[in-house]
């Protein structure tokens, strides 16, 4: 994360904490309960949180085995919200909603674009929370750049970065408690092959791979990839800091790569063949509606007390970590 000229920082009340009931300052609601919400959820029961984790359907793997709860919940649904909320009585909220799959949403922007408007709605406005924070995407660029920081002008590349960027604009205009919408590059990391839903990036490569299958991935489209385990190491230190956080932080991983690249990394921590990776145009499948670069950095982020402690790996690192998971037996 690299350090320059941090802009303004809003200062915020810090009363609500300061009113909060013994033993309620912890209390975290995890609106969204997939790859990215369920990671955030076990990394705040590790740093001492009593977690909920709200969604439509049960995650597969239950959070009762980490530690943490879920409740069913329709986040488009205002009376469901309040319900949850009137229930936890959550301090800090996450939200981790809404499709995410940038091919679905292409092919329905407008119940996209619903889903998200409306479930940040009804957190939005919901006074007296320590922190509400949104998890957003580098689609909001049209990637143009090479490199977005804060300060860059948005411009949507696709539905589910208009999508996004509508949330971003109501959380922010509408928030009631402080907010952040922490915008982060593409996500990966381990799941399981038979998860029964579309896979992040590099587990669909690493399972293929692992099964001497072939893999295409696009050898025009950048990225910089973040692992898991960071991001929600970094949204536990952003809800743990007591001051002011900027209305927007970005997080995207240390190097910028692409994906045909990042999939010949990941052929060689596994020690297949990289001659398996075929290099396409990312016109020719489905990252078409992908920027030519999602590629994310911050100017702010490093400046927030502990992110020094958040080392972000590296694609090749990482890779070697994560092998072992897919050549299991």
């Amino acid at each position: 994360m690299s350090v320059r000229t941090p802009m303004s920082v809003r200062t915020e009340d810090s009363a609500s904490a300061a009113a909060a009931p013994p033993g309620a300052a912890r209390r975290a609601l995890v609106v969204g309960s997939g790859f990215v919400g369920s990671e955030i959820a076990r990394r705040l029961v590790l740093e001492g949180h009593e977690v909920t984790l709200g969604s439509r359907g049960r995650p597969a793997v239950g959070p009762e085995a980490y530690g943490a709860r879920w409740r069913a919940l329709d986040a488009t649904d205002a009376g469901a919200c309040a319900r949850v909320v009137a229930a936890v009585a959550p301090r800090t909220v996450v939200l981790v909603h809404g499709p995410s799959d940038v091919t679905w949403c292409e092919a329905h922007p407008e119940e996209a674009a619903a889903a998200h408007r409306a479930a940040t709605a009804h957190f939005a406005t919901l006074p007296g929370l320590d922190r509400v924070l949104m998890i957003s995407t580098d689609n909001v660029f049209d990637g143009r750049c090479a490199e977005n920081v804060e300060s860059t002008p948005v411009a949507p590349a696709n539905a589910y970065g208009a999508a996004k960027r509508a949330a971003e604009e109501i959380l922010l205009s509408r928030a009631a408690s402080p907010a952040t919408a922490l915008r982060v590059s593409l996500v990966y990391g381990h799941e399981p092959a038979d998860g029964g839903k579309w896979l992040n990036f590099f587990s669909s490569c690493a399972h293929r791979l692992a099964r001497g299958e072939t893999v295409e991935a696009p050898a025009d489209q950048w990225t910089t990839p973040v692992l898991v385990d960071d991001v929600a190491l970094v949204v536990a230190r952003l809800l743990a800091h007591e001051g002011g956080l900027p209305p927007v932080l970005h997080l995207g991983g240390p190097e910028r790569v692409s994906r045909a690249a990042w999939a010949g990394e990941i052929a060689r921590a596994l020690g297949v063949p990289t001659e398996l990776v075929k290099p396409v145009p990312r016109a020719a499948g489905r990252y078409a509606s992908r920027p030519r670069n999602t590629c994310l950095s911050s100017t702010l982020l490093s400046a927030v007390p502990g992110m020094d402690a958040v080392p972000l790996r590296g694609v090749a690192a990482a890779a070697e970590s994560l092998a072992p998971l897919f050549l299991r037996r």
